[in-house]
């Protein structure tokens, strides 16, 4: 059993990998008696099948596998030998113009393609420049948050009626923020069109729903009233059919109802798991959870200018094995999680260019942070685990319950384990860098957040 390896590219190797023929087949004999012990065939009885019956039945399957462990055992055994670190798995052919039907003696021969990983030098990092993402909560945060769970709470009234929160004015006429009930029907070119049709349709005027012309000739209806107006689809309106055509629409308003938002009261903080009403706490409670929010997302995006800083200091190729697949990995997690929200993308084709410049990322990210995180001993402590599990719980009604679900799986536990792992990566660098502070708008971070 001998092995050769020769340098094709900066990372790709092919190694020769060559057996002795009378090996293998002493092998594939030896295997095939064990299998001839519990062969069965008609008409004989267990392990009585006669060896070239064993050998028709079982030789092909026996032989690919001797060859398969032999290769793969020499293949390792070689990789040790010469101190390489293989990315992925090999590509394994018989070698171009081997005779594997020699006689005893001679050889079988298989040529082995793969990749390396590549030696990772990470650049000085004291000239890395990195943006320090910088974010408070204040009292108009709270109270925007306040107005945003009374917005979530609202509750609707017949417009003119009587009720215990009044009767919502003596205006009768629909407005922006009322709830509408209508009738429609639009036709194009005096025919009516899929879609263009629907009774008891209900909507709150200003939020959108509708497009600007259909929701302006609403405004100012009172119930009962109708009107008919001309609308102009957008050319790039979802319905095919009737994008960029214009419609007659006749519009009648059966219901008008107001909107009642609670007021932020005692009753109002016992809604948000308060149990004595006290407003002070409420608007603690919010605080803090705003602020937990602010400092993962803070968090994240100092992190995205650390891993940039790191990207542009360090010089390295990426195994395309390596590349491949992570392409695959996304694209399967993709899946997955359309598959989650509901859409049938089962044998839906995702071409890998759509996940190529993410994947080289990760790839390369990947193998910097291992690096910096075996040179420096960055490693995730028990400690540092236990308390992001915590931080994490705190967020939640019960969260001894959430510690406990983490610490009773290993692989949510490992997941934790590589955001610390990160964290310290992160903090490393930070130390080492040029960092400027970056301040940002709460709002401004939580929209660039939601769009991330």
């Amino acid at each position: 059993m001998s092995t050769a390896v020769e340098t094709l590219d900066k990372l790709e190797r092919r190694m020769t990998i060559t057996l002795p023929l009378a090996e293998v087949r002493a092998e594939v004999e030896k295997q095939l008696k064990i299998r001839a012990r519990t062969a069965k065939a008609p008409g004989f009885r267990p392990g009585k099948l006669p060896m070239k019956m064993v050998a028709a039945q079982y030789g092909f399957q026996v032989e690919n596998d001797v060859l398969n462990d032999k290769v793969g055992r020499a293949f390792n055994d070689a990789a040790v030998e010469n101190n390489l670190r293989v990315a992925g798995f090999p590509k394994i052919e018989p070698k171009a113009g081997a005779n594997d039907g020699a006689a005893d003696g001679e050889i079988v021969a298989f040529d082995a393609t793969f990749e390396i990983y590549p030696e990772v030098k990470v650049g000085e990092l004291s000239s890395a420049e990195v943006e320090k993402t910088v974010a408070t909560v204040s009292d108009a945060e709270i109270d925007k948050t306040l107005e945003i769970l009374r917005k979530q709470r609202v509750h609707y009234h017949v417009k003119g009626e009587q009720g215990e929160h009044g009767d919502g004015g003596a205006d009768l006429a629909a407005k922006n923020g009322d709830r509408v009930t209508i009738d429609f029907t639009g036709k194009i070119d005096g025919v009516e069109f899929q879609g263009g049709k629907a009774e008891d349709y209900a909507f709150v005027l200003g939020e959108g729903r509708m497009l600007p012309e259909f929701e302006a000739a609403t405004v100012g209806l009172k119930v009962g009233e109708s009107k008919v107006f001309s609308m102009t689809f957008p050319e790039d309106y979802h319905g095919k059919d009737v994008a960029g055509k214009t419609a007659e629409f006749s519009v009648t308003l059966k219901k008008l109802e107001w909107a009642h938002m609670p007021e932020v009261d005692a009753e109002f903080a016992k809604t948000l798991g308060i149990p004595d009403g006290d407003m002070q706490k409420m608007r603690d409670d919010i605080r803090a959870n705003l602020e937990r929010e602010v400092k993962t997302r803070v968090r994240s995006k100092t992190k995205d200018s650390v891993m940039d800083a790191l990207i542009k200091a360090t010089e390295l190729d990426v195994p395309k094995v390596l590349v491949e697949q992570e392409i695959q990995r996304l694209s399967e997690m993709t899946r997955e999680d359309m598959q989650q929200r509901g859409m049938n993308v089962k044998d839906m084709p995702f071409p890998p260019e759509l996940f190529t410049t993410q994947a080289e990322r990760r790839v390369r990210l990947g193998l910097i942070l291992a690096e910096l995180v075996k040179a420096h001993n960055l490693h995730a402590t028990p400690e540092q685990v236990k308390a992001q599990v915590e931080e994490f719980a705190q967020s939640y009604e019960d969260p001894q319950q959430v510690v406990k679900y983490y610490f009773s799986d290993r692989r949510r536990l490992s997941e934790v384990e590589a955001l610390v792992l990160e964290e310290n990566v992160v903090n490393y660098v930070l130390g080492k860098a040029k960092v400027t502070d970056k301040p940002v708008a709460f709002d401004e971070l939580m929209a660039n957040s939601a769009q991330a």
